[in-house]
C-alpha cells in the first residue's frame, strides 16, 4: 500500500493512504482528492491500487497530468514519483520500499547451507495462461485483444473505463470512471462495482454499449 504526500497549489501539504482500489483527483468536491485550482478538471485522473501496485491514468483532462515533468496518459507508479496535477504536487511513496532494500543485503552461506535452502523453498507463483478478450457487438465485433500486460485498461475517459488486471491467481476487472447516467460497466448482468472481481472464460460484461467476452485456455 502506498501513499501521496499532497502539496497544493497554496501550499499546504496533506498525505493520502492508496487504501481504495479507486482514488480519484480532481477540482469537484466528491474527488477522493479534491483541489481547489481553475486548471485542474472536474474529473482530472484517477489512480487504482492492485494489490502493493498502483497506477495513475488521466481522464482525458484539459491541461493533461504529468509524472516527474513528463505528460502522461498512463503510468506505473514507482516510489518517488511526483505527479503534476495544475499547480499542484502529489509525490508517491511505496511502503515497500523497506521491503526491497532488504533485498540489497549481501548474505553468504556455506554450500551446505546452500543446498538446504534450495530444498526447503516455496515454488514461485507462475503467471496465469494468457486470457484473451473478444468484442462480441458493436463496430469491432469480432476483434480480439490478448491481455499480456499486468494492467490493461478499456473505455473512454468520462464515459466508461474498466482496468483488468493479471496476477497469480487469474484475472480481474474493476470499475474505474464512468459517467453517471451511463452507470457502472456490467459483468454477466451485474454492475461490477469498486471491488475487483476474478474473471472467467465466458464471462462477458458490457463497456459503453459494447459487448466483451473473456476467454483463457
Amino acid at each position: 500500500m502506498g501513499k501521496l504526500i499532497v502539496t497544493d497549489a497554496a501550499g499546504a501539504v496533506s498525505e493520502v493512504v492508496l487504501d481504495k482500489e479507486r482514488v480519484s483527483i480532481g477540482r469537484h468536491p466528491d474527488n477522493d482528492i479534491c483541489l481547489a485550482d481553475k486548471s485542474v478538471s472536474g474529473r482530472h485522473a484517477v489512480i487504482v491500487t492492485i494489490l502493493q501496485d498502483s497506477f495513475l491514468e488521466d481522464l482525458d483532462s484539459t491541461n493533461g497530468t504529468q509524472v516527474n515533468g513528463r505528460q502522461v496518459a498512463k503510468h506505473s507508479l514507482s516510489h518517488g514519483d511526483t505527479v503534476t496535477v495544475g499547480r499542484n504536487f502529489l509525490r508517491y511513496e511505496s511502503t515497500l520500499l523497506g521491503q526491497d532494500d532488504a533485498l540489497d543485503q549481501t548474505v553468504i552461506l556455506k554450500p551446505s547451507q546452500i543446498d538446504a535452502a534450495t530444498a526447503s523453498a516455496a515454488p514461485v507463483p507462475t503467471a496465469p495462461p494468457v486470457g484473451r478478450l473478444e468484442v462480441i457487438s458493436g463496430a469491432n465485433a469480432g476483434r480480439g485483444l490478448e491481455l499480456t500486460k499486468a494492467l490493461t485498461t478499456l473505455g473512454k475517459p468520462g464515459v466508461q473505463v474498466v482496468a483488468i488486471t493479471r496476477r497469480a491467481d487469474g484475472y480481474y476487472i474493476v470499475h474505474v470512471s464512468g459517467d453517471k447516467e451511463r452507470g457502472q460497466p456490467r459483468l454477466n448482468g451485474t454492475a461490477i462495482g469498486s471491488a475487483a472481481r476474478r474473471l472467467e472464460t465466458g464471462d462477458e460484461f458490457e463497456l459503453s454499449g459494447t459487448r466483451i467476452r473473456f476467454v483463457q485456455e
